[in-house]
């Protein structure tokens, strides 16, 4: 029997997850499965990837074909880096604390650059927000020039006006003391 290891679809239209499933080549791809042996979530971000890594590399080792995507995540967890070595070990060219303490030393080295790149996101998100708060203080500073510009022009009109109607009055007044004499 022809075993792959491959992506079932599940989720909605727009938000698709996938099992991560151990099965046979003939079988539907959502259909009948022997194991599954993960998950992988591309919604978030990162996307989430959870692996039984014993399992995959048991079947990796007795030979499940892995499809594209698959080994792109089983080569980026590690799985086939561990077949490599313990293919290493059964030659003879290092032991099997060797093997570890180089897989180990990647896998270490794999976590020290996903930190950076997310110490790098991380600071371009607040970078992003300092800018977009500065942005927006800056229109509202200018919002702000703006409505009292208009208040003191308000102001200014109904104090005209004010001072005109006194004139009128003060006018009226004087005609009023013309035609009275």
């Amino acid at each position: 029997m022809a075993t792959k290891i491959r992506l079932q679809r599940h989720g909605r239209k727009g938000y698709a997850y996938y099992p991560i499933v151990v099965a046979d080549s003939r079988a539907p791809r959502d259909g009948r499965f022997i194991e599954r042996i993960g998950s992988y979530n591309p919604n978030t971000n990162p996307a989430t990837i959870s692996l039984d890594f014993d399992r995959a590399l048991y079947w990796v080792e007795v030979g499940a074909q892995p499809t594209d995507t698959v080994r792109t995540i089983l080569s980026k967890e590690g799985v086939l880096l561990m077949k490599h070595l313990r293919g290493g070990v059964k030659k003879g060219a290092f032991n099997e604390e060797e093997a570890q303490r180089r897989f180990d030393a990647w896998k270490q080295a794999r976590e020290k650059e996903a930190n950076a790149v997310q110490a790098k996101n991380d600071a371009k998100a607040a970078e992003d927000a300092k800018a977009r708060l500065e942005a927006e203080a800056e229109k509202n500073r200018i919002k702000g020039e703006a409505v009292a510009k208009k208040k003191a022009e308000k102001l200014a009109a109904e104090e005209a006006a004010a001072k005109e109607a006194l004139e009128a009055e003060a006018g009226n007044a004087e005609a009023a003391q013309e035609a009275a004499e």
